[in-house]
Parts: C-alpha cells; structure tokens; sequence
C-alpha cells in the first residue's frame, strides 16, 4: 500500500461510495485516482455481498491481482452482514450463519490481503430483545471466531453501531478483554458514538491502544448515514486530537455511500481533502 511519506497517513474508500454497477476494476482506479490510499471492501447484508464469501480460491486471487495491478489494495473489510446473522441471536440457525460467515471471511480476507474484518457490534436480530443469554452466546461464538482469525494472522475488530447493545466503545471493550487476544480489537466509528450520544473523545483516549483503524464519516442525533462532511454534529478535530494524542497513526476509512443522481468521483475527491485538511491540522500542526 503506498502511504504519502510527508503525510505518513494512509485514508480509505468505503466500497458503497461508489454505484454497485461499475467494476472492480473502475472502482479502484476511481479510487486511486481520487487520491485513497485503499479501499474496503463491504460485505452487507444483501445476498449479493454475502455470496462473495463462497468466491472461489480463483476468483479472490483474481481480485488481488487486480488490485495490485492497478496499485489500489483492500486492506480492510465491512463485515455489517452480521446484523443480519447475529452471532448472539435466540435463533440457532440465524448464529451458524453468523459464525459461518466470519470464519468465511477471515479465510477471503488471507487471500485477498486484506488485514482487518470488521464485526458489527449487534448481538441479536432487529425485533429481538438482547439478554444476559444472548451476550454469552456472543462473546462464546466470538471466542469461537478469534481462534480462526489468529490462526490465518487476520484481526478481527469489533465496530460500535445504532444499537444500544454495542453503541460504545466501554461496552464492546468487555469482550475485547474478556477474550485478550491481539487478534480482536476495535474499529472505531466516531460518527456513530457522536450520534448515539456516547462522550466521542473520552471513549477513543480510553482505548486507543486497541483501536485497528477508523470510520469517519459525519452524523447527525441518531441519523448515522448519508450525512455529508460539514452538515452534521461531529467534531472532527476534537477527535483527531484525541487519536493524535493516545497515538493512533492507523488506517482512516471515509465511509460513505453513491448518490446516483451525484457525480460520486467528485463527492469522494472532495470529501478526501475535507478530511485531510483536517488531519494535517492536527497531526502536522508546527
């Protein structure tokens, strides 16, 4: 992956930022020529996504060689499918396709390159009640995962989200120590604690020793997407400086997603340097 030496930062691209309907190759030269360092790849809750999970040896290799080739790695994966198929549900059926599917995609991510999958901090189905029992199953079946990841050298990290099982960093903290493994950690979404109402800059100092990477991304009280940079409540230096500060010099993922009556390459291309002005404030300030 190249990183701008002056800079030293490295800043991603969230795959849905794009329309589904161009190619891979299109989106990484679209990417790269936007100026991103990466981008992640998103494994959602459609079949479509899901299914990539069941590529053949073939074809991810295809997609790394791809990726090389234009200079534009995946070094990051959205793995948001799990709130679909959580892996603390009631249900057993919903839990061994939740497991399956992590387990499915540590073994994508060895063979694309890819160095992070992201969990999603949802333990049960929309419509059903979290309970002392649906924690434990969680934390067993997430046990279960982290022995697998370990074992391929992918990290598996866990993003704080909308719900008030995982909405911030303290309470997925509990399963980070509780398993302590260096191959389980966080993903941060200082978007997502902004709108959730969680204290943003004291929960990213508190861990930031665990933290892989980060989603920026602007929000609103409880509206966590398709807020543009700017428009919505997060403080974006504020939380900067706290990395800055506790450390943090990992991978900064943009996450957003295509407007198809929008020129995306210029919402992505204006977004990176919004953010960058912003991170070269902070982290170079003389």
């Amino acid at each position: 992956m190249t990183v701008n030496k002056r800079r030293n930062l490295s800043i991603g691209l969230y795959e849905k930022a794009l329309p589904g309907s161009m190619s891979w190759q299109e989106r990484l030269i679209c990417a790269k020529d936007a100026g991103y360092n990466f981008m992640e790849i998103s494994i959602d809750e459609t079949d479509e996504r899901i299914s990539r999970l069941k590529w053949s040896n073939d074809e991810k290799i295809k997609l790394r060689n791809l990726s090389e080739k234009i200079g534009l790695p995946f070094i990051t994966m959205c793995l948001s499918g799990n709130r679909r198929f959580p892996i603390g549900s009631a249900y057993s059926d919903i839990r061994r396709k939740g497991v399956e599917m992590i387990i499915d995609a540590i073994s994508f991510a060895s063979k694309v390159g890819i160095r992070i999958v992201q969990l999603a901090g949802y333990d049960v189905i929309s419509g059903e009640k979290s309970t002392a029992d649906s924690s434990q199953m969680f934390a067993s079946n997430l046990k279960h995962c982290v022995k697998y990841a370990s074992a391929a050298g992918v990290m598996l990290a866990i993003e704080n989200v909308d719900c008030d099982f995982g909405d911030s960093l303290d309470k997925l903290m509990v399963y980070v120590n509780d398993i302590s493994s260096p191959w389980l950690q966080l993903y941060p979404d200082f978007g997502n604690l902004t709108a959730m109402g969680q204290d943003a800059n004291s929960e990213l100092l508190a861990y930031c020793s665990h933290i892989t990477a980060i989603h920026v991304k602007d929000t609103r009280e409880k509206v966590v997407r398709n807020v543009a940079y700017g428009e919505g409540i997060v403080d974006f230096i504020g939380a900067f400086e706290i990395l800055k500060k506790g450390g943090f010099n990992g991978p900064f993922l943009l996450e957003m997603w295509a407007d198809k009556n929008k020129d995306n390459f210029e919402i992505i291309k204006s977004s990176r340097l919004w953010v960058l002005q912003r991170l070269e404030k902070v982290y170079f300030r003389r």
